[in-house]
Order: C-alpha cells, then structure tokens, then sequence
C-alpha cells in the first residue's frame, strides 16, 4: 500500500487492510481513518519520489499483534531511513499502527 502510485488501487488496498477507524502514528505524522491514512502514504510519496518500502526481516506476531520492520530507500538502492512498527489487528485487519523510526540519514 505504502508503494502503490494509483491512488484508486491504494484506496481499494486501505480498505481491504485497515478498520474504517484504524489509526497510524509514528513520530511524524499520524493518521486517523481511511482518507487521513492515505493523505499519509501521498505525502511520503511525494516527499520522496522514487523511493519504495521495503519488509527487513519476517514479521512476527501472536494473537492480533504484529512487529515488523521497514526500510525506505531509492528503488534498486539501500535504504536510508529505517523503522520498525507495531500493530494491533482486529478482525483481520489493521485496527492501530505504532511507528518507530531506527535510522534517519545525517543531517546535511
């Protein structure tokens, strides 16, 4: 979803994975339903064209919770900034995303 440039294909993706309420913060930004969670995923596209999320690693889970980790880099590239998320599943789908930021590139 984090990678899909057709906004239409994305809303279709919001809406197969994520509650009608779910919620999305990390430490810069949050989002609150399914509009404000793809005005997310607009705003780091347009802020870094080009680059893709990419899993590290397998996620890990138990019950309705999930860990995993990311990385955002230029495509075919290494990624520059990293994090790792937690979320809260319910019926299935994504309830509440919490994001964490491991590695930001040095300031220029």
């Amino acid at each position: 979803m984090w990678n899909e440039k057709d906004g239409a294909r994305r809303r279709a993706l919001i809406a197969e994975s994520w509650a009608e309420a779910a919620t999305y913060v990390d430490p810069l930004m949050r989002g609150e339903g399914h509009e404000q969670i793809n005005a997310l995923v607009e705003a780091v596209q347009s802020r870094f064209p080009g680059f893709r999320f990419e899993l590290i690693g397998a996620a890990d889970g138990y019950g309705d919770n999930l860990r995993f980790s990311w990385g955002l880099g230029p495509e075919n590239g290494e990624a520059v900034i990293k994090g790792t998320d937690f979320a809260e599943l319910d019926s299935g789908k994504l309830k509440s995303v919490r994001g964490f930021i491991d590695q930001l590139p040095a300031a220029a």
